[in-house]
């Protein structure tokens, strides 16, 4: 069979099979060599078919899921990493460079006066002082405490000085430990926020060191309790002692006699209640969390077995610091017991009905009802035990005993209020929780601190406010009443002065107080060479700074006089209600809630409550 030749010629097709594709496709090549092609032949075989001619075959990337130009593909590459080098040259010059940050925010006056007042607890230091103590007219004094005494003969050294004086009362430095330890349970991230934490518990620590010296704090039970270091009372004669002597603690060389007791449930309970607080503040160090609780629970343990009080009729400690009862120390010490070991004894305890109706629960008609002082502690054991009732609701057999606190915690609350007229106030607003006598302002302060910490409980537990009878008041009306006492206290007073010492611009120069009054000038002055000291009418020498005054009168009239102590001596337990004051009103921004909400209880298992009781069978 012939056919016509596409290039010019003819060309025979076989039938033959013989001959393979590939043959015949080297047949076909070498006859198109042997021609001679036109123009557009050789174009189209140098392009190949259904090619343009001159022009070049792509090239692409296979990505596996998309197949893309390859121009297009390093073009989207480069543009990437080009982007990517710009970003990470910008981002490190911005680094590299240096610019300002706009200041924090100036801090308010309640946290200016807290940095203050906690420095108040360094200057009442005893023994062998830190290096970073910062207070540069104190040194070590008293390093004898304890080994001097034949009736004892183990030291007693460490502590602090409780007032103006040298005296080592045991009672109200318990008292402020627990006050300090409980400040910073609940406002840690405050503390920490002002770089003030390390500082507070180097405090805590070193009454909590001191008060394991006063026991056998390595038994399990005790027989007795080291009351107080030093002698105030000057009625029977003028041999030295810490109050006739007008001395600085570094020059002491008298005896200083140690006073113990056998039967002071209220001491052995609030030391107690002292120590179980500190274990919480150090539970991130076990070892000396766990013997602060072992400590606690041989305290209290004793103060259960040996019932009496610490300061007997005639006894210094009645003189200066006279306990009325041990029932509410009962309250509050099984409470921060039960919160340090979890255990429900003493919870047992502390909403036992006999136990609330001796502290004095139902006293509604008693002129100090809700009065929260270093002597009463009801009203604060009431505030702690309606926290757990608002946080953990343990139920039966627990929530009877609970809510009447709560409510009696409520009613406390409202006797703060001016409208209300459960206490006075003076015209400039201070209120009377001691009923115009001398020194109120450590009553102030703790009555600000239950208001303040109660209106941010209700707030973590979502509550708006509470109830005065038939009448519903904001927790910011409880806030309202705290920053008024304390204001007053800075200087929002008549007289327009700051009872802080180094506060303000106006303050007192003329504090109680020995160690500040008399020169730091390496001269030694006897027990009657201080006399001179004490009477002039020169401001103190040494500047006690954070010293909260005893206060004014009830009419807002002060007198900056020395010899004055109704006005003008600090106390370590009035210094300890205004820092826990100071904390709880300052305003610094820790979170949604102002409060550490759990880390009270920390030590206390998952509640299950126990079923109430079935009923009685019925009877026709």
């Amino acid at each position: 069979m012939f056919g016509r030749d596409p290039w010019g010629g003819p060309l025979e097709i076989s039938n033959a099979d013989s001959a393979t594709d590939e043959d015949r496709s080297r047949d076909l090549d070498r006859a198109a060599l042997m021609r001679q092609l036109d123009e557009t032949q050789q174009s189209w075989l140098l392009a190949g078919p259904g090619d343009q001619a001159g022009k070049k075959k792509k090239k692409y990337v296979d990505l596996g899921c998309v197949v893309l130009d390859r121009k297009i593909f390093m073009w989207t590459v480069g543009t990437i990493l080009g982007v990517g080098l710009f970003i990470g040259f910008v981002m490190m010059i911005v680094k590299l460079v240096p610019h300002k940050h706009p200041p924090p925010p100036p801090p308010d006056q309640y946290t200016q006066a807290l940095h203050k007042a906690l420095m108040f607890f360094n200057a009442q230091r005893s023994g062998p002082l830190p290096k970073h103590n910062g207070v540069s007219w104190r040194g070590n004094s008293c390093m004898k405490d304890g080994l001097s005494d034949s009736s004892v003969r183990r030291s007693l050294v460490g502590g602090f000085y409780d007032a103006g004086d040298a005296i080592k009362f045991n009672y109200p430095m318990a008292w402020s430990m627990t006050m300090l330890s409980w400040s910073v349970i609940e406002y840690r991230a405050k503390y920490e926020a002002i770089g003030e934490l390390d500082h507070i518990k180097e405090l805590i620590k070193w009454g909590t060191d001191y008060m394991l010296k006063t026991f056998n704090s390595s038994a399990d039970t005790i027989d007795r309790i080291v009351a107080q270091v030093g002698i105030g009372d000057t009625s029977k004669g003028t041999q030295p002692n810490d109050h006739y002597c007008w001395m600085r603690p570094e020059d002491i060389d008298y005896p200083r006699p140690v006073t113990e007791c056998h039967s002071c449930s209220d001491l052995a309970s609030e030391m107690a209640a002292a120590l179980a607080a500190a274990s919480i503040v150090f539970k991130d160090s076990k070892t000396y969390s766990d013997k602060l609780v072992k400590g606690a629970k041989a305290l209290y343990k004793f103060g259960r077995m040996q019932r009496g009080r610490y300061s007997p009729n005639g006894s210094d400690q009645a003189i200066f610091y006279n306990s009325t009862s041990y029932w509410d120390e009962f309250v509050w010490g099984g409470a921060w017991m039960y919160f340090a070991t979890g255990n429900n004894s003493y919870l047992t305890v502390a909403t036992a009905p006999g136990m609330a109706k001796h502290a004095g629960a139902y006293w509604f008609g008693s002129p100090n009802y809700g009065v929260f002082t270093w002597d009463d502690k009801l009203p604060g054991a009431q505030v702690l035990l309606s926290r757990l009732r608002l946080f953990l609701s343990p139920g039966y057999p627990y929530e009877e005993i609970l809510r009447t606190f709560h409510n009696q915690t409520d009613n406390v609350m409202c006797s703060y209020l001016p409208v209300f007229n459960s206490f006075n106030f003076t015209k400039g607003g201070l209120i009377q929780l001691n009923h115009g006598r001398p020194q109120p302002l450590q009553y102030a302060v703790n009555a600000a601190f239950l208001a303040s910490l109660y209106s941010d409980y209700l707030d973590a537990a979502d509550t708006p406010g509470w109830y005065c009878g038939p009448n519903f008041y904001t927790t910011e009306v409880l806030r309202k009443f705290a920053r008024s006492q304390l204001d007053y206290i800075l200087g929002k007073n008549p007289l327009k002065m700051s009872y802080v010492v180094g506060f303000g611009n106006k303050y007192p120069k003329r504090p109680h107080h020995r160690g500040a009054s008399i020169p730091h000038n390496g001269v030694k002055y006897g027990c009657k060479g201080g006399f001179k000291w004490r009477e002039t009418k020169k401001a103190n020498p040494n500047i006690l700074v954070g010293a909260m005054m005893a206060g004014p009168d009830k009419h807002d009239g002060f007198k900056d006089v020395r010899t004055n102590y109704n006005y003008t001596e600090p106390t370590l337990a009035a210094n300890a209600g205004l820092v826990a004051a100071l904390i709880s009103i300052s305003d610094i921004n820790t979170g949604r809630y102002s409060i550490d909400k759990n880390t009270i209880f920390s030590a206390i298992p998952p509640m299950f409550p126990t079923p109430p009781p079935p009923p009685s069978a019925w009877k026709p």
